[in-house]
């Protein structure tokens, strides 16, 4: 899938050394660097979103990147005409107290959401498991859970999303999960004063419950700390 296209630079435990972002950087150089990545590894190239500091904007743009910024990453890439999708975090830094807690909430409510996915269950599961861990944040009314199929397409089956949120109904929510299905599972946090804090994984439904496409990186990635010559 393609989102491990990017998932590869990042070990499977522990701070991943994210050395290619540094002050001094821009958005855009950042949008091409890894736009560049995922051509290199023989993908096609679909999206990237990504925040920078505490702007909610995720458009390239020519902000320059300071130390202590923080960064989300939401890129995805088409492997031989399957979509996979992945976010991470970064910070120019080390993230204070605060910032390692609001990513473990985050990390916590994804955890609980993808632990519920296995076959034979039924699709509204995954919201039904997420949804009340939202509901008790103290960040609730900033946080936002999703989960959608994708695959050929980025929003397929199985319609999961309630309410009609994307234009469709959550038609096979009441279905059951089967091997072979692929759902994008995310949660994001538009904090006021922190920025924006998301996680998202692309996750296939096995014979025996779910596998994670991507897994590394999940924590605060670290970017330099100096500025490029």
């Amino acid at each position: 899938m393609g989102c491990s296209c990017w998932s590869g630079c990042a070990p499977r435990s522990g701070p991943t050394n994210w050395r290619w972002t540094a002050p001094g950087m821009t958005k855009r150089e950042l949008f091409d660097t890894l736009r560049k990545e995922e051509v290199n590894r023989g993908l096609t190239f679909e999206y990237c979103l990504l925040t920078t500091g505490t702007s909610l904007n995720r458009a390239p743009s020519d902000y320059t990147l300071a130390e202590g910024d923080i960064m989300s990453l939401d890129s995805g890439a088409n492997y031989h005409g399957y979509i996979g999708d992945l976010c991470r975090m970064a910070i120019l830094g080390e993230p204070d107290a605060e910032l390692e807690e609001l990513l473990g909430e985050i990390e916590t409510i994804q955890r609980a959401a993808m632990g519920s996915i296995k076959p034979g269950a039924m699709g509204s599961v995954i919201y039904g498991t997420a949804e009340p861990l939202v509901r008790k944040s103290k960040n609730h009314n900033h946080m936002h859970f999703l989960a959608h199929g994708m695959g050929l397409v980025s929003h397929e089956a199985p319609r999961l999303a309630p309410g009609g949120s994307f234009g469709y109904d959550a038609y096979d929510a009441e279905l059951p999960l089967e091997a072979g299905m692929v759902v994008s599972v995310e949660t994001t946090l538009q904090h006021p004063k922190r920025g924006f804090i998301k996680l998202e994984d692309t996750v296939a439904v096995t014979d025996t419950g779910f596998e994670i496409y991507g897994e590394g990186g999940r924590g605060w990635n670290r970017g330099a700390t100096s500025a490029r010559q």
